[in-house]
């Protein structure tokens, strides 16, 4: 009893032991700080890469792709047909979007990704990611009149902003859109006409000669009028339905404090909404290699909240791109694709099911590849960077617990009387050596105590930090263009924090040995000679 009553005694008294207390505190807590960024980084990428590419992708090794995509998903099925749930053709190729924001042109490279909107969202996370509910429940190319989100997640963890052009997007938008340039038509015709009957009533000699160099000249050779082709009505009708990336929209954000309710918001400023038409260009499969372009219709917006996938994707529907690619097999007339989507059912190792196409299919003619072989490189690399943070981390630990030993030391020395009164009425060396061995346990699990509290609680709060951070700084702390998210993803793996405090535990327990060991070897005549 007298060893835990002297260990509370020292803990109480001496303040420096109060130093010790908040080195394995900080510690503790910066290793569940980093660790909880770190594993939110990796799965929240894993699930972003993984959501997009699917479980396996069995890709054509030309560039042109390959014919008859059902003939393909039929052998796979009767290859490995019991340990795959669905599949879907895919085409993916480099191109350009262009719009425009007011008067000026702006281009963006893209990667233009056909779809079959019937299967895509059984394979891939593509409709979670959708701004219209409708779309969320089944992907879909066609315009919509309203109910687009108006309230999403932006950057730094900040939500509910604002983007209040999504509110009268859709059908709405496209005939107001429209409306206003055939109104600005007229007047440009009204014009015209009112200065021609100006010059036709002054008799300006001029008119005759306007009329005359507008004039279309005669061409014998010109062919007799056919039937009038029906005017596309761009306020009723639409162009092939694209569905963009929500960072091609080249949107701005700015804060504004709201006049009812006084608080601030965060609004984001979209220069492309659903119900505006884009130009979309991108090579064909011919020999030379052409450039083909067409006319879009926006339906939606796809937002993953990973900047690589959310300022690059635009998806089509794979029909209207193998049209304007020729993308059609010479030989059978058969449309070609690019690539097939095969996702496992529930619990099938992936490379099995990789392994088991590979001795199939020639690998001369089809990669076949997990979504992990795709991203080998970058998942591998963030696993090398978190091992070798936790080892420069866990040296927090050991300066911590050098400064427990030379506190120890430093108790031992001062209470060298003490000691040698305590053996002399009695005490063991073991029972000495159990106080101070007792006293490190102690500091260990208050200040793992206090840093499973302070980590924890900083987490909880970590946007709201960052937001300060930038505030004070006057920059972003989270930039989403550097770090692919729009917000700092956390995720606290419990047997994760046990390690990290058993560790700081252990660490401190193994710091009180040496002082315990040399209270412990102390004669108690010599002591009280000191």
């Amino acid at each position: 009893m007298y060893k835990l009553l002297l260990c509370w005694r020292y803990l109480l008294t001496r303040y420096i032991a109060l130093m010790s207390i908040i080195s394995v505190m900080l510690g503790t807590a910066v290793m569940i700080i980093v660790n909880a960024v770190m594993l939110g980084f990796t799965s929240e990428m894993e699930n972003r890469i993984h959501g997009i590419l699917s479980d396996v992708i069995f890709s054509s090794t030309d560039t042109k792709g390959f014919p008859d995509a059902d003939w393909h998903m039929k052998k796979i099925r009767e290859v490995a047909g019991d340990m795959i749930e669905d599949m879907t053709p895919t085409i993916v190729v480099p191109g350009m979007i262009t719009f425009y924001v007011g008067s000026e042109a702006i281009s963006r490279e893209i990667e233009l990704i056909g779809i079959d909107a019937a299967t895509q969202g059984k394979v891939s996370d593509i409709m979670k990611y959708l701004q219209h509910p409708e779309n969320r429940k089944n992907v879909d190319f066609k315009l919509k009149n309203n109910g687009y989100d108006i309230v999403g997640e932006g950057g730094n963890g900040r939500k509910g902003v604002h983007r209040f052009q999504m509110g009268n997007s859709g059908w709405n938008h496209r005939q107001n859109v429209f409306a206003e340039q055939e109104k600005f038509r007229k007047q440009q015709e009204e014009d015209q006409l009112r200065l021609q009957k100006q010059l036709n009533s002054s008799g300006n000699s001029l008119a005759p000669q306007i009329q005359e160099e507008n004039a279309l000249p005669y061409d014998p050779f010109a062919a007799a009028p056919s039937e009038p082709v029906k005017k596309f009505d761009p306020a009723n009708e639409q162009h092939t339905g694209a569905i963009l990336g929500i960072g091609l929209s080249a949107y701005s954000r700015y804060e504004r404090v709201d006049s009812k309710s006084g608080k601030k918001q965060i609004l984001d400023k979209l220069a492309l909404v659903p119900g505006d038409d884009v130009m979309l260009t991108f090579p064909t499969t011919s020999m030379p290699i052409k450039l083909q372009s067409d006319s879009f219709t926006v339906v939606d917006l796809y937002e993953s909240k990973m900047m690589e996938y959310d300022s690059r994707l635009v998806f089509v529907p794979i029909e209207k791109l193998q049209q304007l690619r020729g993308m059609y097999s010479p030989e059978t007339g058969k449309p070609m694709v690019s690539q097939i989507l095969i996702k496992a059912k529930p619990g099938v190792k992936l490379n099995e099911l990789r392994d088991k196409l590979q001795t199939i299919f020639p690998a001369e003619l089809y990669r076949i590849n997990t979504w992990r072989d795709i991203q080998e490189t970058l998942l591998a690399a963030v696993f090398v960077e978190v091992a070798i943070l936790n080892v420069l981390l866990f040296l927090i630990f050991a300066v911590a617990g050098f400064g427990i030993l030379a506190i120890f030391y430093m108790i031992v020395i001062e209470k060298t009387k003490d000691i040698g009164i305590l053996k002399s009425l009695g005490a063991s060396g073991i029972g000495v050596m159990q106080i101070f061995l007792y006293y490190s346990l102690l500091l260990g699990i208050i200040g793992t105590g206090f840093g499973l509290i302070f980590g924890l609680t900083f987490i909880h709060y970590i946007k709201e930090i960052a937001d300060l951070l930038a505030w004070v700084l006057q920059h972003e702390v989270f930039d989403p263009t550097v770090y692919s998210f729009y917000e700092i993803p956390t995720i606290v793996k419990p047997i994760t924090v046990f390690w990290i405090m058993f560790g700081a535990i252990l660490i401190a327990v193994l710091s009180g040995i040496f002082p315990a060991l040399r209270a412990a070897r102390l004669h108690p005549v010599e002591s009280l000679r000191t």
